[in-house]
């Protein structure tokens, strides 16, 4: 065993390597230290790395950049732990199978529509080169298993994958993804960037430009001068860049956007129809933010309070609350601040804007953000009372949201008390609660309530004494009288800026004529527009994507008008080629048009869609406006893409046990612990800790509390489990059984390595159960122990309780109960003598879309020459779901003293003997004499019994 390395080079001096091959990696996966001693654990040392190729000849370990093939002779030897199934054998064999015969190819030009559909769907996968963790195939093991569940019952399945990873390595991952044995049609494989793909991508753009919903604008964008690039908003942090540190600021850049704001309304309605959790529904509501209220109108005042020829705009949801608005706050970029700053303030203001600039979205609207602002030195007179108030520049107004001005009513919004009373502004409160206990003196009240102060004799308004939504009401239809404003309804939801200063993505496909600046579309027929090679991706330097150094690239012509232009050196974002890639998987070769009307009839839309909770806004809500589009445009025939999202939890590392110790060392309890900044904290390893109700203690002293606490996985907490070496010990179908046992689909749940051992012992049992024990070498039989004979009917019945139970989790995606169940069922079959051959058949088909390979191989062995991948899946037969067993009440002298379970065809004798031997009745029967038993069959049973102090009379 190889222990106390100290370098690559210790180990190849180590006489135990002396006959293996061993590869030195140009960059190690574990840097060794220079000095000192590490120790490393045989059990880490051993974990071997499966290579797909090689799979059946050599097991390659890889450790410190060096790889040790090791002979099929010595992992006999027992360097490897001890299977409970030969899965090393099974699973490549049957992965191969699966590929040379194509066994989940769907048909594609001579699909039988008249069979039904299943499209099932994962969310792409984002390859890196870190690779998969045990996490990622959770969600493809879900969809895997209703794929296969769905092609036994008959289905034409829908089940592929593809990337959506410019330069990124999909190539290792569609291989980790067949190691886990996934069903996918892997003819159908795409990537978006690929010219063949977005080719499509770039013909849908043109379809965006031809109806208005394509147009460029000035937006602000986060400028680096010192990186000369442009930063998404979560690579500025508090004004510098993050790689880096560099000072961002805010520039206007001229860019595309996408009017998603257009299809607001329907992207908001058609929720309602969709088969999503609702947290997610809810999501999307809040992302698109509808809101109802009014746009009032305040005159911007001179120096002597008179009436200047400005009016500032603002959005409010609460214009019954326009009496309490007691000054405005402008966005740093409003087009009209300039115009409202006196003398005195100009330099003030100046700098202000320009501290703004530096800042994004994200932090300027920061709840927890203390609020800055400053006074423009200018009024405007509210048009409810003709009061004269204060107008103030502020970073927590976003330009982009509303107007870009607000009215600010400090008595009855939190934020703007805040600000009141940090720059002593006026506060005048107009809204009294319903009840006068609900709300808190001297403090903001932001609900409904009773209007007060809110009367002017001048204006004419008055709403004094009615309800909020009554006097919302009468202020919108008095300000559309007087031409003060309108009635309004507004959107969270912006306009998605579709546009990135980046090499990798889809080329725009338009032409900026020189002469005239017109933006002319590409011709359909010129597409795809293809990326010149580029030997230099480094930003430019002057906010100029990289594309602007491929001149001979930029510089065109217009195909059709001989004009020449320049190319847009924008690309399109990440998002693009993602919105649609589900209609490609339909039609996926069609050179022609994006997909076939027929095929996308038939296919759409998609029935299960499955991925992570991270992609509940942006995606989703991107895909579904792009659909929208299709459907307007008459390529698409339904509505909305995802009939039903499903939402994958996330798989924590091992759950963590922390002591905590005070300064003198001693253990301090967790329940008990005060001041956690004064005490020390102390990782406990597994086997000194023990559960204790509901919570963990130490062995040692159970009166010491711990903390238990599972985290993400990732590299740097050095708790990622890496799914290559779960195969390697286990195999991958009992990562996939265990990824389904561990809990409910949709849950955040921890990895414990002693579950995939419970499963991977269950698999073997099954293994055991049908081909029986190994020889005496540690080989395995041929054939199975199956006998050719009629069930019993208890056997029938088990197995159909069985059948019904895992089908109705499979269809409910509650997998991890289902595994219950037929974990139930092998554990009765263990009981009986003989196993029918019908009844083995019928359980493995139950088994196969969990754990595929091993089913496979055991439908092989009981005498089956073709894939199960397409055998009717079984069905439950009422007549053995019934309960035979029925609850028989018992009386002794007509008093019920209990209840025994018995067979319906019972007779009267067989309910006695079950009477005497149950320990509550027995008292009352046992050394009696009986007189007389009444038994109505299925109903009751009387025992009548000769009391024991009853006379014997003598005659």
């Amino acid at each position: 065993m190889l222990t106390n390395l100290q370098s690559p080079l210790q180990i190849l001096s180590n006489p135990s390597f002396n006959s293996h091959k061993v590869h030195i990696f140009d960059k190690p996966s574990f840097n060794f230290p220079s000095t000192g001693v590490i120790n490393i654990k045989p059990a880490f040392l051993l974990r071997p790395r499966i290579n797909l190729k090689h799979r059946k000849s050599s097991i390659k370990r890889r450790l410190c950049g060096i790889r040790v093939e090791l002979s099929d002779d010595e992992e006999k030897k027992g360097l490897m732990v001890k299977r409970a199934y030969p899965f090393h054998e099974i699973e490549p064999k049957w992965q191969k199978y699966w590929e040379v015969n194509k066994t989940f190819r769907t048909p594609d030009d001579d699909v039988d529509t008249s069979k039904p559909k299943y499209y099932v769907l994962d969310m792409f996968p984002y390859p890196s080169g870190a690779g998969l963790h045990v996490g990622h195939p959770l969600g493809y093991t879900a969809t895997d298993i209703l794929a296969r569940f769905k092609r036994m019952k008959g289905f034409n399945v829908l089940h592929p994958m593809g990337w959506d990873a410019f330069g990124l390595p999909a190539e290792q991952y569609a291989i980790d993804l067949k190691s886990l044995g996934f069903s996918y049609d892997w003819d159908r494989e795409i990537s978006t960037t690929e010219p063949e793909y977005y080719k499509w991508t770039q013909w849908i753009f043109l379809q965006l430009l031809k109806r208005g919903l394509a147009y460029q604008a000035e937006v602000p964008v986060n400028w680096c001068p010192a990186l000369g690039t442009v930063l998404a908003n979560e690579e500025v942090i508090d004004g510098v860049s993050e790689r880096g540190g560099h000072p961002v600021i805010r520039k206007p850049m001229r860019q595309w956007m996408l009017r998603i704001t257009a299809y607001a309304d329907r992207l908001l309605e058609d929720l309602e129809e969709l088969d999503w959790p609702e947290s997610l529904k809810e999501m999307q509501k809040n992302w698109i933010g509808r809101s109802e209220g009014a746009e009032l109108e305040f005159t911007g005042l001179d120096v002597e309070g008179q009436e200047r020829d400005i009016k500032i705009v603002v959005y409010t949801t609460r214009p019954d609350t326009i009496f309490g608005a007691t000054y405005l706050v402008l966005a740093p970029e409003h087009p009209l601040l300039e115009s409202l700053v006196a003398v005195d303030q100009v330099k003030h203001v100046e700098e202000y804007v320009e501290l703004a600039s530096r800042k994004s979205d994200l932090e300027r609207t920061e709840l927890q953000k203390e609020k800055t602002g400053v006074f423009t030195g200018c009024y405007a007179k509210n048009p409810a009372n003709g009061a004269a108030i204060p107008i103030w520049v502020a970073d927590y107004v976003l330009g982009s949201y509303g107007t870009g001005a607000i009215m600010a009513v400090p008595a009855h919004d939190t934020r703007d008390y805040e600000f009141a009373t940090k720059y002593d502004i006026l506060i005048n409160w107009v809204v009294k609660p319903h009840d006068e206990n609900s709300g808190k003196p001297g403090k903001p009240f932001p609900g409904d309530g009773v209007l007060i102060n809110s009367s002017s004799s001048e204006t004419g308004l008055d709403i004094n004494g009615i309800s909020s939504k009554a006097a919302a009401s009468k202020v919108i239809q008095w300000a559309e009288e007087t031409g003060n404003g309108k009635r309004k309804v507004n959107y969270k939801l912006r306009d998605w800026l579709f546009a990135r200063q980046r090499y990798w993505g889809e080329p725009i496909p338009v032409i900026f004529i020189d002469d005239t600046g017109e933006t002319i579309p590409l011709p359909e027929s010129e597409l795809p527009l293809t990326l010149p090679e580029l030997d230099d991706f480094t930003p430019t330097g002057t906010g100029d994507p990289p594309l602007s150094k491929a001149t001979s690239w930029v510089q065109t012509m217009d195909p059709l008008s001989g004009k020449h232009g320049r190319r847009d050196t924008n690309t399109m974002p990440q998002w693009a080629g993602s919105c649609w890639y589900y209609l490609r998987f339909m039609d996926p070769r069609n050179s022609k048009e994006l997909v076939n009307k027929e095929k996308e009839k038939y296919w759409s839309p998609v029935d299960v869609y499955v991925g992570g909770a991270e992609h509940a806004v942006l995606h989703l809500l991107y895909a579904r406006f792009w659909h929208k589009v299709l459907y307007d445009v008459g390529v698409v025939s339904t509505k909305e893409p995802f009939k039903c999202v499903i939402n994958q939890g996330i798989i924590l590392g091992e759950v963590q046990y922390t002591a905590l110790r005070n300064i003198k060392g001693d253990f301090v309890s967790a329940d008990s612990a005060t001041g956690l900044s004064e005490l020390f904290q102390e990782l406990i390893p597994d086997e000194k800790v023990m559960k204790s109700g509901d919570s963990f203690v130490l062995k040692e002293n159970p009166a010491i509390r711990l903390i238990a606490r599972a985290h993400k996985m990732s590299k740097s907490r050095g708790n990622v489990v890496n799914p290559d070496d779960i195969v390697a010990e286990y195999g991958a179908d009992s990562l996939r059984l265990y990824e389904m046992f561990m809990g409910p689909l949709r849950d955040v749940k921890p990895w414990n390595t002693s579950g995939i051992e419970g499963v991977h012992r269950f698999l073997g049992r099954v293994w055991r159960l049908t081909v029986g024990l190994p020889l005496a070498d540690g080989s395995c039989r041929g054939g199975t122990v199956a006998v050719d004979e009629e069930p019993a009917l208890e056997q029938l019945r088990l197995l159909h309780k069985c059948i019904e139970k895992v089908t109705e989790e499979i269809e409910g995606t509650r997998f991890n109960t289902g595994i219950s169940a037929m974990m139930e069922f092998i554990n009765a079959a263990y009981k009986w003598d003989r196993h029918p051959r019908s009844i083995l058949e019928a359980f493995v088909k139950l088994l196969s879309p969990y754990a595929p390979h091993v089913a496979e191989e055991l439908w092989f062995r009981l005498g089956n020459s073709n894939s199960l991948a397409y055998e009717a899946f079984p069905t439950a037969d009422p007549l053995y779901l019934k309960d035979s067993k029925i609850v028989l009440p018992v009386q002794v002298n007509g008093k019920t003293r209990g209840t025994i379970q018995v067979e319906e065809t019972c007779s009267e004798d067989e309910a006695f003997s079950l009477a005497s031997m149950d320990e509550k009745l027995s008292k009352y029967i046992d050394g009696k004499t009986i007189k007389k038993k009444i038994f109505v069959p299925g109903k009751i049973l009387n025992v009548i019994v000769v009391p024991q102090n009853a006379k014997v009379v003598q005659t």
